[in-house]
């Protein structure tokens, strides 16, 4: 497997309407922060904002300016009406990636047949990668189970490396 390039850098956002009101922890957004930090990232987050078209676009958006190489949310994927996540990523992204996002899905399947229901969408804004991941702390595992062997080639070739 590849290694990552130097000073490899991630943002954890957690959209969650219940974990921003401090109703409960933010165990997802934790997961994955420590995810990361066991691929070799300085992670920053997780930043928990409620399921704000808004709020959660704001956080992408510094997140992308901030420089970082990947930005990773969690939940706000599903068919529930405040699930706003993809439509925010959506509108910070200038390349789509659906081939990571449906492999994030299909992770799941065997053992959670719902997975299929994430509506979590991947691709590039700037130099920067972001993945919406669904909110549970098993579809974070799945989902940077999916995403390690990947994430070293991607920000090589974000940073400007030779993709030959």
């Amino acid at each position: 497997m590849a290694e990552l390039p130097p000073d490899p850098r991630a943002v954890v956002v957690t959209a969650s309407n219940r974990a921003a009101a401090g109703v409960y922890a933010d165990r997802s957004g934790q997961v994955l922060a420590e995810g990361l930090r066991a691929l070799g990232f300085s992670v920053d987050g997780p930043h928990v904002r409620p399921d704000d078209l808004g709020r959660l676009e704001e956080v992408l958006r510094e997140a992308v300016a901030s420089g970082a190489d990947v930005v990773l949310t969690t939940g706000g994927t599903g068919l529930s009406p405040t699930d706003v996540t993809p439509e925010a990523t959506r509108a910070v992204l200038e390349r789509e990636a659906p081939g990571i996002a449906e492999a994030v899905r299909r992770a799941g399947e065997q053992e959670v047949p719902t997975s299929v229901l994430s509506r979590g969408i991947a691709g590039v804004a700037g130099r920067t990668l972001i993945v919406n991941l669904p909110g549970s702390t098993g579809g974070v595992r799945d989902g940077l189970a999916v995403l390690g062997p990947l994430l070293p080639h991607v920000v090589s070739q974000l940073r400007g490396g030779d993709h030959a």
